[in-house]
């Protein structure tokens, strides 16, 4: 082999050589850029919570309180009945108040259906509701005494005894247009207070 060529071989051999260095090195190079570049950080969202960390909201317990309108019992008696109505003290104050409202509000439409009604005459409303510490005083329009005749006023004042006494222990009295009720109605029914199962037994 002539001088020359070894020469040119070895030259391109060389460069050869070179050029593989500098595509290897490339090759490293990026390599380790994708391997150390940086990471996609995980979304809080995307990672799992442990559900028992959780507190789980307790269950509202829901408070009725009874109210007494007139009705039939199963042998087609006629007798004072009572029905629920929900009750939230954060909302309708005190119970014996929302009962009386109630009571005084009338049966509901679905309760009517069912042969539920009231001897309470539709216009009479209520001047004011006082509770102490150691009395009720319920102080409703004249209306309330008026119209039905005996035995009507009987069974209205019943509806309103047993509602009040069933929705508290305090003594309650009852006053027709700010005067305490002694004699109720034209026939002059007799009340006894505080109101109580005996109160027309006088």
């Amino acid at each position: 082999m002539r001088k020359n060529e070894r020469i040119f071989l070895g030259v391109t051999a060389v460069i050869m050589v070179s050029v593989c260095c500098v595509l290897g090195l490339r090759m490293l190079y990026h390599n380790d850029e994708n391997v150390s570049g940086p990471l996609t950080p995980v979304p809080e969202t995307q990672i799992p919570q442990d559900q028992e960390d959780t507190p789980k909201p307790k269950p509202v317990e829901k408070t009725y309180v009874n109210i007494y309108f007139i009705g039939q019992n199963n042998n087609k008696e006629e007798v004072y009945k009572a029905v629920n109505r929900e009750y939230d003290k954060d909302v309708d104050g005190s119970k014996i108040k929302f009962a009386v409202q109630s009571l005084i509000a009338g049966p509901k439409q679905k309760e009517r259906a069912a042969g539920v009604y009231s001897e309470i005459p539709s216009g009479t409303r209520i001047i004011s509701i006082t509770e102490t510490s150691d009395k009720v005083v319920i102080n409703l329009n004249s209306t309330f005494e008026t119209g039905g005749g005996t035995e009507s006023i009987y069974k209205r004042l019943y509806q309103l005894i047993k509602t009040a006494k069933r929705n508290t222990n305090k003594p309650v009295y009852l006053y027709i247009e700010g005067n305490k009720a002694e004699v109720i109605g034209g026939e002059g029914i007799m009340l006894t207070q505080p109101l109580n199962d005996n109160s027309l037994d006088g």
